[in-house]
């Protein structure tokens, strides 16, 4: 059996979902590997080879690189450009819708990921360890929810975020789509909602919300207080010991 071309490194977050997406939307065939954060496989010699900054995901592309070694990508939204170029697809050859798409994956790499991610962390990781900071919380949700409105405005003009389904529409919607983990209210934002439906019947997507493995509760479903528990102690060495003043 052939080798794909394509080995992902992955978990069951926002930015591991992203190539998934791009995938499973493309019909590439690859292979996987589950990083398990709570044995930081991340933080170990070999996977720092990789990805130097110790995240998720990377990738392998066997069909570069010298000695069949292939060569590796990370930070996702490289990830998601490099696997437009090689397959030509979600990424339009037209040198403004290009350059639109860039600006809207880097607004998601550089606002929506960080706000969103903080939100989260402070709320869901660090005030179950007893560090509550209701400052941090507060900032960080409302930056969140202005965010989300920046997107809304720009899907009241048009039903995806550059022309047609691209790779910043993949990049963007595991992390609004979530916004319910980060308690991040978007009422009234119906062109919001309804490009969150658009991608929701999209059956390559909800495959590759499977892979590794599905979290109900990051998209509001099955909010239960066992993952909650879960996730919290598995990050719960990057939060201090002591309690703010």
């Amino acid at each position: 059996m052939t080798r794909p071309d394509i080995h992902l490194y992955t978990a069951a977050t926002m930015n591991g979902y992203k190539p998934a997406i791009f995938l499973e939307e493309a019909n590439v065939p690859y292979t996987f590997t589950v990083i398990n954060f709570a044995k930081r496989e991340q933080k170990t010699p070999e996977y720092l080879k990789l990805n130097p900054n110790g995240k998720i995901p990377t990738i392998i592309d066997y069909s570069e690189g010298s000695n069949g070694k292939g060569r590796a990508i990370f930070e996702s939204g490289a990830i998601l450009w490099h696997l437009a170029n090689k397959y030509q697809c979600f990424l339009s050859n037209n040198p403004t819708l290009r350059s639109e798409t860039l600006q809207w994956l880097f607004f998601q790499a550089a606002h929506i990921g960080p706000m969103m991610g903080q939100a989260m962390y402070f709320q869901r990781i660090a005030k179950a360890n007893d560090q509550n900071h209701p400052f941090a919380i507060q900032r960080y949700v409302r930056e969140s929810r202005r965010l989300l409105e920046v997107l809304d405005r720009r899907l009241a003009q048009q039903p995806y975020l550059v022309d047609d389904f691209s790779i910043a529409d993949m990049a963007t919607y595991p992390w609004a789509r979530a916004h319910t983990w980060g308690h991040i209210n978007i009422d009234n934002l119906t062109h919001l909602q309804a490009w969150f439906d658009r991608i929701d019947a999209r059956p390559a997507v909800q495959k590759a919300l499977t892979v590794p493995k599905t979290i109900p509760a990051l998209w509001g479903h099955n909010d239960n207080n066992t993952f909650h528990k879960e996730n919290a102690a598995t990050f719960a060495h990057d939060v201090p010991n002591s309690k703010p003043d």
